[in-house]
């Protein structure tokens, strides 16, 4: 590569539209060769502000010297611009490698500029060892051994690690601590480790283990459990019911995984799926990472850019960023096709070593992927921008539709779920300038067994619990954990109550608010009801009567799944037993498939309908029946 730098500092052109920066780029323009390379324009503090790649570098800079037909954008950069700094390269795809490099580097202000410095974690199964240690792992992959992945999150990967270990049983320590140890550890207690540090399993039957969890791990979970399902029934053919019942555990393990994937496609590797949405000037680009056909995981990211890029174009910018340090899959399926999309594969297959291939599909189980990660692009950009600057803009709206004096800063909403008083549950969620603080959400199982099943008596006990304990752990108020606004699921009746328990608890300063359904219960026609004022409706169409249905749709959500997790440990019979047609066949096929009712309800469709005896109308009952709202 050889680099040439153009600098100027005189004046003769400051009068023109463009002043020196436009000098710049016209001295540069004369000595520069019709050849590959990368050109960058910087400010007079050195500063890069836009960083460029071209196949003839004569020709794409000339385009800046046409200062009048530039966007305002690119205006503003030329006229900024005090040195111009060239570096060739051999190749247009060495070209466009380096320039995804220098960008990610140096992040000028008029480049698209993806902003990500998380790497990805693994799951690394070790070699050169009689028992091979399984754990996560992040950097580079120097160790011996097998890497599976990328998952999207540590969460991710810890949920799967923890499947893994129930399902395989592989160790997990360290090899001081496997050497040193004399006896077996918690994990084997709970059946999560085959022990073999104490000789618990020999060096042939973990090498077992170690092979199904490879399989596994590769995207061979049909044949793996397959395999488990037939060892479970000889051994409790053999009457041999505690092995039988550590089979089933393995397989309600690997349910687990699987249960957390939501989406999977037949015969599909490895492979990327990336997904662009755009809205107001902000993109959202989605990533779902498929490895041995497993989905494990997605993430969002949202490049910096000008608004008036197209969504194409900002995808094509992503991927030259995304993969400048991580390894794509031979296949990344993209919901537009970038400019210049063949140079871009033929790129990151130079960076690779192997092939890639990108694909923009039009049909078929690959497309369903792509709309899958659109429509997950999309409400996430929804959610960023509702919960950012609209999201202030929402609250001080509140403030002025209920006269607070401040827009609120935590805003505490209450709604209880339950059947004729059985599994009574209270729920609360919690929203701010940021949107959702879901750490912070609570759940109050009803103590008093006859305030279960009487709404008011249920919301007493929840907010007296609630502001009891707030006032034993700070009576000063100096954190951040008291409300500014409560918002209550009901009427005057329901207000009236936490009221009562406010003042009966000295607590005078907090807004409160109930939100009662309309005639029919009808959304779009809520009353709602404060202490001291008439009943108010809003506008079907006003922003702030929407967003206050969204906290108290969020609250009843959280409500009723909390009821139904609190439920479903009290039921004898299995779930399935609710869902008309599933019969002692099926029944008995979905749980050896799937080792219980639990990895049933987390089942995709696609899984459901690879279950012997169910077709695909039966397996869209099933789903319906654990996926439906209500």
């Amino acid at each position: 590569m050889a680099e040439i730098r153009h600098d100027m500092s005189g004046g003769k052109d400051q009068a023109e539209p463009g002043g020196q920066g436009l000098g710049v780029v016209r001295a540069g323009l004369a000595t520069l060769p019709p050849s590959p390379g990368v050109y960058r324009m910087l400010n007079g503090r050195g500063d890069a502000l836009y960083v460029g790649k071209a196949r003839n570098l004569k020709a794409r800079v000339a385009n800046y010297t046409h200062f009048a037909a530039l966007p305002h954008r690119l205006q503003r950069m030329v006229a900024e611009t005090r040195k111009l700094e060239v570096i060739l390269t051999h190749t247009e795809v060495e070209a466009l490698l380096l320039e995804s490099n220098l960008i990610k580097r140096l992040e000028p202000r008029y480049n698209i500029i993806l902003r990500d410095d998380k790497s990805f974690p693994y799951i690394h199964l070790t070699g050169n060892t009689d028992f091979p240690l399984l754990t996560k792992h992040r950097g580079g992959h120097d160790g011996q051994g097998d890497y599976f992945g990328p998952f999207a999150s540590a969460g991710s990967v810890n949920r799967t690690l923890i499947a893994l270990q129930r399902a395989f049983l592989l160790r997990s320590c360290s090899d001081s601590i496997f050497a040193s140890r004399t006896r077996p550890c918690l994990l084997y207690q709970i059946k999560r480790c085959s022990a073999p540090c104490v000789g618990r399993i020999d060096q042939a039957g973990y090498a077992k283990l170690v092979t199904e969890a490879k399989g596994f791990l590769a995207g061979r979970s049909q044949e793996v459990q397959q395999r488990l399902a037939a060892r479970m029934h000889e051994l409790a053919e053999a009457k041999a019911f505690e092995a039988a019942a550590l089979v089933r555990d393995r397989i309600r393990a690997l349910t687990d995984i699987q249960g957390h994937q939501d989406i999977n496609v037949r015969d599909l590797g490895d492979a990327d799926i990336v997904a662009a949405h755009q809205a107001g000037g902000h993109t959202c680009v989605q990533v779902f990472f498929f490895r041995g056909g497993q989905n494990w995981g997605n993430r969002a990211y949202y490049p910096s850019h000008a608004r008036e890029l197209d969504v194409a174009d900002v995808l094509g910018a992503f991927l030259g960023q995304f993969y400048a340090d991580k390894e794509p899959p031979r296949l990344v399926l993209l919901s537009h096709a970038p400019p210049e999309l063949a140079l871009i594969a033929e790129a990151l297959a130079t960076r690779a070593g192997h092939r890639i291939e990108l694909q923009v599909p039009q049909r078929g189980e690959k497309l369903q992927l792509v709309n899958h990660a659109l429509i997950n692009a999309r409400e996430a950009l929804g959610r960023r921008l509702a919960e950012s600057s609209a999201q202030q803009k929402l609250l001080q709206g509140v403030a002025t539709t209920f006269g607070l004096e401040a827009a609120p800063k935590r805003v505490e909403v209450y709604d209880n779920s339950h059947i004729q008083g059985s599994d009574a549950v209270g729920g609360m969620i919690v929203a701010g300038p940021e949107g959702f603080v879901k750490n912070a959400y609570r759940k109050f199982n009803i103590r008093d067994e006859d305030a279960a099943g009487d709404d008011f008596a249920m919301m007493r006990e929840v907010l007296t619990r609630r502001f009891a304990r707030a006032l034993k752990e700070d009576p000063a108020r100096e954190s951040a954990n008291w409300p500014d606004l409560l918002l209550i699921d009901g009427g005057a009746g329901q207000l009236a109550q936490v009221n009562t328990v406010l003042a009966d608890l000295g607590i005078g300063d907090i807004a409160v608010v109930a939100i009662a359904k309309g005639p029919d219960r009808n959304a779009g026609r809520e009353r709602f009801f404060r202490a001291g004022h008439e009943p108010l409706s809003l506008d079907p169409k006003d922003p702030v009567l929407y967003f206050l249905q969204r906290l108290r749709d969020e609250a009843h959500r959280f409500a009723i799944g909390t009821h139904r997790a609190r439920r479903a440990k009290h039921i004898g019979a299995s779930p399935l037993d609710e869902i008309a047609g599933i019969g002692a066949r099926r029944k008995r096929a979905l749980l050896n498939h799937f080792g219980s009712a639990r990895g049933v309800s987390r089942a995709g469709l696609v899984d459901l309908e690879r279950v012997a005896g169910i077709s695909g109308n039966v397996a869209k009952k099933i789903y319906d029946h654990f996926h439906s709202g209500g």
